[in-house]
């Protein structure tokens, strides 16, 4: 009876942690380094004002060691 009793909970818990993911597929952010920022990205929020400048990109910010400014769009 208790073997039944944990097989019935480990089932009832696979469902409900499968059904507690996102219903809707996201939407992907593409990240390309900017065209137009130049040195080094030390505020993403000059970075995203950049970015917002060229064509196709909706924000931006600083990463990695070299800091540099990727620009952001959805794909």
């Amino acid at each position: 009876m208790d073997r039944s009793v944990l097989v019935a909970f480990l089932l009832l818990s696979f469902l409900l942690a499968t059904e507690m993911g996102p219903m809707s597929a996201e939407a992907k952010t593409c990240e390309v380094e900017s065209g137009k920022f130049k040195g080094m990205c030390m505020s993403s929020t000059n970075c995203a004002s950049v970015c917002k400048s060229e064509p196709g990109f909706d924000g931006g910010h600083c990463q990695g060691f070299r800091r540099r400014c990727l620009c952001t769009k959805p794909c």
